[in-house]
């Protein structure tokens, strides 16, 4: 099968220069069903030229082998299509704030072979929940959450970076607010980490008034003086199911929300994120969705002068 597809790949990169343009990075989460090198035909018949994948089933601990035929065909479709950067979102079970020693233990390990299969892929980012208090004071939480992130430093060096994402403010969150992912940044000090994915319905629900002129402006002051905004290189765009400031992670289709559509738009076009590449993680109940959301947000998109910024 794999065979197959290269000949159809060849094919293609004759009949085809999908490089002469560069555009506003927008993509969504494809699925690897079938084989990881599948994501990309995927997000290319979506239209994607940016992407982010799981690189394993995210809800078991253990992490299988991807064979090289898959592996090489991801890399050279991705090369094809201008698909880039591509982002791995991590397991959800990753919990380097975990108070249970083994469950921290699973997290540190599983969250190095996250990274040694990002490398394998050629990935560029990958995107880390850092964590859940686990009933401690969230401080106390932060502070094993550097240490499992130092620890892993030590260990071994990736090509791949971290991005640290901003979590909903639910219960346990430790890094709902900015300052909390600066704090955890700073602590940990490594070039592993690479910058932040900010998540529009996770920075609303956590307390970022992003319908407001104000409400966006003291995001974006908050973010510039705690993290640099050259830190920031995924947005997740997503709507809110939830009023603001609940404190609860539901994502809404784009303008479907209490974001809306105005706040969306003006969101993505505020002048220091222009360059920032987008990902929706928007509900789906098939590609239908993935279609209409990105037709949305294709209609909002500013046009902007020497968009290069793709890692």
């Amino acid at each position: 099968m794999i065979v197959i597809f290269h000949c159809i790949l060849f094919k293609i990169v004759l009949h085809c220069d999908v490089r002469s343009e560069v555009k506003r990075r927008l993509g969504v989460h494809t699925s690897i069903a079938g084989g990881v090198h599948l994501s990309m035909e995927r997000a290319k018949e979506l239209g994607c030229n940016t992407a982010q994948i799981f690189s394993h089933n995210p809800r078991i601990w253990s992490v299988g082998s991807i064979p090289q035929g898959s592996v090489s065909l991801f890399r050279e479709l991705r090369r094809v299509y201008d698909i880039n950067p591509v982002f791995i979102h991590t397991s959800y079970l990753i919990n380097l704030a975990a108070s249970n020693s083994d469950t921290l233990e699973r997290s540190v390990t599983l969250l190095m072979k996250e990274m040694d299969l990002a490398d394998l892929l050629g990935a560029e980012y990958v995107v880390l929940h850092t964590g859940s208090a686990s009933g401690d004071a969230e401080e106390t939480a932060r502070k094993r959450a550097i240490e499992s992130l130092k620890r892993i430093s030590r260990e071994k060096s990736w090509e791949a970076r971290l991005l640290l994402e901003n979590t909903a403010g639910e219960r346990g969150d430790i890094s709902s607010r900015i300052r909390d992912l600066a704090e955890i940044i700073d602590g940990t000090d490594s070039p592993l980490i690479g910058g932040v994915t900010l998540d529009t319905c996770h920075a609303f629900q956590a307390g970022y008034e992003l319908t407001s002129e104000k409400g966006l402006a003291m995001m974006m002051a908050e973010a510039e003086k705690a993290l640099g905004l050259e830190s920031i290189r995924l947005i997740h765009l997503n709507d809110s199911k939830r009023s603001f400031h609940s404190g609860v992670d539901r994502h809404e289709h784009i303008g479907a929300g209490t974001i809306g559509k105005r706040w969306i738009e003006r969101f993505i076009n505020h002048p220091a994120l222009m360059e920032v590449p987008l990902v929706l993680e928007t509900p789906k109940k098939s590609e239908d969705d993935d279609r209409r959301n990105m037709a949305i947000v294709r209609r909002f998109l500013k046009p902007a002068e020497h968009l290069t910024r793709t890692s």
